[in-house]
């Protein structure tokens, strides 16, 4: 009987491109149209004068993205986002990791309840979540005020207190992604290596820095790379407690400065700019990853 060489075995030819056609016509009609047309429309001078037929739309170039450049509030929002975003990340990887040690320490039904209640928060709508919120911490009717004896102060008055709020409801309904992913790499441990930490002495926060998070790091990074993502283009929350972007403007986010410069000013072309800039961003972040990763898989 006469069979086929090896290479030509392990060659896949086209096969695997065929099963992943029907998901790529998706990603294509959904993804790559948009973003040529939000690139597109950065180029031009696109107001509602030339929505309504009123005026020809011509090319700018990057007229529109060197006005973008030189305008300060944009480095100032940028800033902001920046920082929030990084705080973002930061608080909801503490608590997401911190929770899933927990879950390891626990019984069964503290456990079971515990996931529940964070695939609860997870599963509710951004929207749902942030008029929860800001009703929680209302200088009227709001409990927690009541609770902590802050009287009819306003949260969403002053910028960091605002941006505070919005902080804490971005991390309830964002640790539990990073908790169950963490705690299903922290049970694929071998559970030999955790006890030979523990018959050397060591403490849970140095079993956690030095065992746990190193054979943990491929799952950290993608969990933090994800973070990054949805914090770094967050809109529903900040637009909803904050009204918008807050009081004279002092919480705008680059989603939210993005709305107002496309739809509350008419001025489409510097909203898609700013949209192609957080693309950029995001893309330099994800290949930054995707670099890391792989020097990872080289080292092993």
């Amino acid at each position: 009987m006469r069979t086929a060489p090896l290479t030509a075995l392990r060659r896949p030819g086209w096969t695997p491109w065929l099963y992943l056609l029907p998901a790529l016509a998706v990603l294509g009609a959904l993804l790559v149209y948009p973003i040529y047309q939000l690139g597109l429309i950065s180029f031009l001078e696109y107001t509602q004068a030339q929505v309504s037929g009123g005026r020809p739309t011509s090319f700018q170039g990057f007229a529109n993205y060197a006005a973008l450049l030189g305008d300060g509030e944009f480095w100032r929002v940028l800033l902001a986002t920046v920082l929030f975003a990084a705080a973002c990340v930061l608080s909801t990887l503490l608590v997401g990791c911190a929770l899933a040690v927990l879950l390891t320490r626990v019984r069964a039904l503290p456990r079971l309840v515990l996931m529940l209640a964070a695939l609860g928060a997870w599963a509710t709508p951004a929207i749902t979540g942030s008029t929860v919120w800001v009703f929680l911490f209302d200088p009227d009717f709001g409990p927690v005020n009541k609770v902590l004896g802050l009287g009819d102060f306003s949260w969403t008055y002053g910028r960091y207190s605002a941006f505070a709020l919005v902080l804490f409801e971005v991390v309830w309904c964002s640790f539990p992604f990073v908790m169950v992913t963490v705690y299903a790499g922290i049970r694929a441990i071998p559970a030999e290596v955790l006890e030979a930490a523990a018959l050397d002495g060591a403490s849970q926060w140095r079993t956690w820095r030095s065992v746990m998070a190193p054979m943990l790091r491929p799952i950290l990074l993608v969990v933090t790379l994800q973070s990054v993502i949805w914090d770094f283009k967050i809109f529903t929350q900040i637009y909803v407690m904050t009204g918008g972007g807050g009081i004279a403007r002092q919480n705008l986010v680059l989603n939210v400065y993005a709305y107002q410069k496309a739809f509350a000013s008419s001025q489409y072309s510097l909203g898609s700019a700013i949209g192609v800039v957080m693309l950029l961003i995001l893309l330099a972040v994800t290949l930054v990853h995707l670099r890391i990763v792989r020097r990872q898989g080289e080292e092993l």
